[in-house]
């Protein structure tokens, strides 16, 4: 062959290969996808033994199906069956094991697949699903009442085992180390009261925690103007900052404390040596707190926090509604340092503008933001201050906290966001961990978490249906919520997320307001205090 036709030939070839490669592969395509018969992407709930359909545009080939449509979950590949339908292009999986409740599994169809006639799929497909929740009891079925007993026992012990050895005040939470918490230990405080009355502690049990926490806060801990910062080193006294110019005092974390104090001092009220102590060391705690500077000394509102570093920089006025109304109701209560009416109402109250007065699923709101806020709002300030008969100009207080609370479980289990495991059970939103972080869930700031704080701490105000969430919550979750310190703090079926962190200011309601709801220790000896009652009657409530 002359050196020509080779090159010719060479030519020829070399054209008739790009041709081949040059021509598009044949492609089919995915249609649809459903779980048990539901069409979604994104499956929430379905069932341990799930039937899974995938539709496309041709007929595949069984061989490629086997070795391109996997399942995995728990990063283990699940062996399942793969079946064609009738001939047609749609194909039946099935897991051949038992999947695991509270999973999320992955589909995957790889893009090698290829159909009868050879063509590729277009694209892979993955998409996940999540299986449901496992409805049977984890725990042997108890009373009611004795259930109750046991939450608040559980609970307790993360004030009492895990209370700072030195202060003995409360951590932050269960990975705190020195970090030690004002107004959590001002909840904590309550909660010893409340163990002490139901046996888990002794009453010289009680009165030596608590007397070790007001020492330490009146001879070591940091203040200024007599008011605690938020964070404290449960060692040393001094203040950790909350954040950059939150280095000095907070007012409402220190009425939290304050009002747990002043709970104690009415209730350690005989006449032993110890008790007595015990009474001063408050006294002189409550006596020194300057209320009246967080006025910035003239103006009729009350400032959130003050630093001797940036002093009034960060200017955060403390305005209603939200958890703060007891941080003016002990101001104006103060024997030393008080604040008047006109700061409470032109302040906290606004003239009247904080009231709102709409309808939301059905119930009026006297107060505060739309559909109420975060239910914490509704709690933390009646943790002793009893809501039952109290009123003033703008509100009938226990309406408010009543149809708050009404309006956060209405909305769960209408749930607009159409988060899987919402329901007339599994309901309360509230600041809390989530599953990126920290945040106030609110129905304004749905994430799909509920905290179980939400709905047991509004026992006294909704008891059917936060009853039925406590059974919930400990029956049929107990096995992934309820461990050494009671119920961890949130969790989220949607993305399936369980919290492994406790919080102070999460766990202290959840025993008091239980206790409110039973028998209103908590709030009979906070209103025996004499200067809390000045107080409320100088802002004109009537109680």
């Amino acid at each position: 062959m002359s050196h020509m036709h080779l090159i010719f030939l060479c030519t020829i070839c070399l054209l008739l290969s790009c041709q081949k490669e040059d021509k598009p592969l044949k492609q089919f395509n995915f249609i649809k996808y459903t779980v048990d018969g539901v069409q979604n992407s994104n499956a929430k709930g379905t069932s341990i033994q799930p039937e899974i359909t995938i539709s496309f545009s041709e007929i595949p080939d069984e061989k490629s199906l086997k070795e391109n449509v996997k399942i995995f979950g728990n990063s283990q590949e699940i062996p399942v069956n793969i079946t064609l339908t009738n001939n047609d292009s749609n194909i039946v999986i099935k897991p051949e094991i038992k999947l695991e409740y509270l999973t999320e599994y992955d589909l995957v169809v790889d893009q090698n697949l290829t159909s009868i006639s050879g063509s590729r799929l277009s694209s892979r497909i993955e998409v996940s699903f999540s299986t449901q929740v496992e409805a049977s009891d984890k725990f042997e079925r108890i009373e009611d009442d004795d259930l109750l007993t046991l939450i608040q026992e559980k609970t307790f012990k993360y004030f009492w085992d895990f209370g700072h050895p030195v202060s003995g005040m409360a951590r932050e939470r269960n990975t705190s180390g020195d970090l030690v918490t004002t107004g959590g230990t001002g909840f904590g405080v309550m909660s010893v009261i409340v163990a002490v009355e139901r046996g888990f502690i002794t009453r010289q049990q009680g009165l030596e925690r608590i007397e070790k926490i007001a020492t330490f806060l009146h001879d070591k801990a940091d203040r200024f103007h007599g008011v605690f910062p938020h964070w404290l080193n449960g060692n040393t006294g001094k203040t950790i900052p909350f954040s950059q110019k939150d280095d000095g005092g907070d007012l409402v974390e220190t009425s939290f404390l304050i009002a747990g104090l002043l709970c104690a001092s009415e209730y350690f009220n005989l006449s032993a040596p110890k008790e007595i102590d015990l009474r001063q060391t408050i006294k002189g705690i409550w006596e020194s707190v300057e209320w009246n500077w967080h006025t910035k000394g003239t103006e009729n509102v009350l400032y959130w926090h003050w630093s001797p570093k940036y002093q009034w920089e960060m200017n955060h006025q403390i305005r209603g509604w939200n958890e703060a109304l007891i941080t003016y109701i002990l101001a104006a209560s103060s024997p030393t340092y008080p604040i008047n009416r006109a700061v409470y109402e032109k302040g906290w109250a606004s003239n009247g503008s904080m009231k709102n007065g709409r309808v939301f699923y059905g119930t009026n709101l006297p107060l505060g933001p739309d559909y109420g806020g975060p239910l914490f709002f509704s709690h933390y300030s009646f943790l002793g201050i009893d809501p039952r008969k109290l009123k003033d100009q703008f509100a009938d207080y226990n309406l408010q906290l009543l149809n708050h609370s009404f309006i956060n479980y209405s909305y769960c289990v209408k749930n607009p966001g159409g988060y899987y495991g919402y329901s007339e059970q599994c309901w309360g939103l509230t600041a809390s961990d989530t599953n990126h972080g920290y945040t106030a869930h609110s129905p304004t700031n749905d994430r799909g978490v509920i905290s179980p704080t939400a709905a047991i701490s509004s026992l006294p105000f909704t008891p059917e249906p936060s009853m039925r969430a406590i059974r919930y919550f400990y029956y049929v979750l107990g096995d992934k919520i309820f461990k050494e310190y009671g119920f961890t703090d949130a969790f989220n079926l949607h993305h399936i997320w369980f919290a492994n962190s406790f919080l102070a200011i999460d766990q202290g309601p959840i025993i008091i307001m239980i206790e409110n709801h039973r028998s209103g220790l908590i709030w009979n000896y906070t209103m025996k205090n004499d200067d809390i009652k000045r107080g409320l009657d100088i802002l004109g409530f009537t109680y």
